[in-house]
């Protein structure tokens, strides 16, 4: 009788281990996926920042390399799009750079994955011998399995989001072998990780949560003004930045579709040379200020600080005269009259363009 009693006994504790080993993964399972992902996503964007020139210095930095990218393309459809949404062109263009930088030939987003997956897998394994090795001589409690998720739980706070609450059916079923429970729990868990690990061969940056894209325009972002003449962005690094916006470099106004006065002829002139100049220029339909009295048209004039400066990057010279066609039938107008293009500007190449932004 006592045989068949024993044999009872430990078969209804095996069955409950199960139970406990295979709830206590259903629930690990989710956290865990979620964790890597979160995990990566931050890997990605840290080595990204260190080994991609890039993202080497600040959003200036990035902006070269942005203005070096549509030279080379040559696509005015994609100098519009910066042109007119430089922020939505910037993540676009940082969207690009991860795709390519983890899924080429060398597979780099497997590796990352594989890489957190080992960290989170290790910390979940050493939090499961902790607990059986607090909790198994404790025989002065008979909620053993309560106290072992108390502290596997307490274990993985700083790691996985894996609530304690979401144990309670499971803490009292009927386990004292908590040996055996930590073995159980040890091989349920190997499949798990083996699952993962398999998905993520055939991963993409679709899965993420938190892409590591988003990251990294958030590293890399600062002030997103766009100077009211040229369109230019303010190169201060903080998104709410005391004093006013500012820029070194300045470009033809032609760029926000600016006119001479009651003519087709384009503007090719920089707003840091023309704030030095006895031109005006109009707000609504007849009110005329002095570019040199700009700031009294009020914002966003006024929370500009634009210097006088004649000079203009060859960058801007060299892309009106490419896209000359192309900006005439984008703005109506054309590069005659005073908006006639010097022929100092149809003798820059690209590659003079191209090194003179290595400079910077």
């Amino acid at each position: 009788m006592s045989s068949k009693k024993s044999s009872g006994i430990s078969c209804q504790g095996a069955t409950s281990i199960t139970t406990f080993a295979d709830f206590l993964c259903s629930k690990i399972s989710p956290a865990l996926c979620q964790a890597v992902y979160e995990k990566t996503a931050i890997a990605i964007a840290r080595d990204m920042r260190i080994k991609v020139q890039d993202f080497g210095g600040n959003r200036a930095q990035l902006e070269v390399c942005i203005l070096k990218y549509l030279a080379q393309e040559e696509s005015f459809e994609k100098f519009r799009r910066y042109l007119y949404s430089p922020r939505e062109f910037f993540q676009e263009y940082i969207k690009k750079l991860v795709h390519e930088y983890c899924l080429d030939k060398n597979r780099r987003l497997e590796m990352f994955l594989n890489d957190s997956l080992t960290h989170y897998y290790e910390n979940i394994q050493s939090a499961v011998f902790t607990s059986t090795r607090v909790i198994k001589d404790r025989n002065d409690r008979s909620d053993k399995i309560s106290l072992w998720l108390d502290e596997f739980c307490s274990s993985l706070k700083e790691v996985l989001s894996l609530p304690r609450k979401d144990l309670k059916s499971i803490e009292h079923l009927k386990v004292t072998d908590i040996e055996f429970l930590n073995n159980a729990v040890t091989e349920a868990l190997a499949p798990l990780h083996d699952e993962l690990k398999q998905g993520f061969a055939n991963a993409d940056l679709n899965s993420f949560g938190r892409q590591p894209h988003t990251i990294l325009a958030e590293q890399c972002a600062g002030c997103w003004e766009q100077c009211p003449f040229c369109g230019a962005l303010c190169t201060n690094t903080l998104a709410n930045h005391d004093g006013d916006h500012q820029l070194v470099f300045h470009r033809p106004n032609v760029l926000t579709g600016y006119k001479w006065y009651k003519t087709d002829n384009l503007v090719i002139d920089i707003c840091s040379s023309s704030v030095a100049s006895e031109c005006l220029f109009r707000i609504g339909e007849d009110k005329w200020i002095p570019y040199k009295k700009y700031r009294e048209a009020g914002p966003p004039y006024s929370t500009w600080n634009i210097l006088p400066d004649p000079s203009m990057k060859a960058y801007w010279k060299w892309f009106v005269c490419h896209f000359r066609t192309q900006l005439e039938k984008w703005f109506n107008g054309k590069f005659q009259g005073k908006g006639e293009i010097p022929d100092a500007w149809k003798k820059i190449t690209k590659q003079e363009v191209l090194s003179q932004l290595d400079k910077f």
